[in-house]
């Protein structure tokens, strides 16, 4: 069974900063895109920011001045680091990939971790 599992999420203070890891796992034969997307209350699930295997990284305009993605390949795992966090940005934040196993490619979703920044 091949998933994602996020972590790292939290209560914060307002500028403060957390880092989220996701890791994929099972019988995975490779990773295209990973990405990570946020959903707040009363609110649409919004990109973050994607990366490719490669590297090209991908964010939403309001964000990449203080977020910033990156992966390891070799631990099939994306993280995203959450600098000078704001009440605005708490959100169940989404992990996201394009991953190839034995039956083919599936676009897999993360169960969410809880970011909440407030003092």
């Amino acid at each position: 069974q091949v998933q994602l599992v996020e972590s790292g999420g939290g209560l914060v203070q307002p500028g403060g900063s957390l880092r989220l890891s996701c890791a994929a796992s099972g019988s995975i034969f490779s990773i295209a895109a990973m990405g990570w997307y946020r959903q707040a209350p009363g609110k649409e699930r919004e990109l973050v920011a994607t990366i490719t295997s490669g590297g090209t990284s991908n964010y939403a305009d309001s964000l990449k001045d203080r977020f910033t993605i990156s992966r390891d390949n070799a631990k099939n795992t994306v993280y995203l680091q959450m600098n000078s966090l704001k009440p605005e940005d708490t959100a169940v934040y989404f992990c996201n990939a394009d991953v190839q196993h034995r039956i083919g490619w599936r676009n897999l979703w993360g169960q969410g971790t809880q970011v909440t920044v407030s003092s």
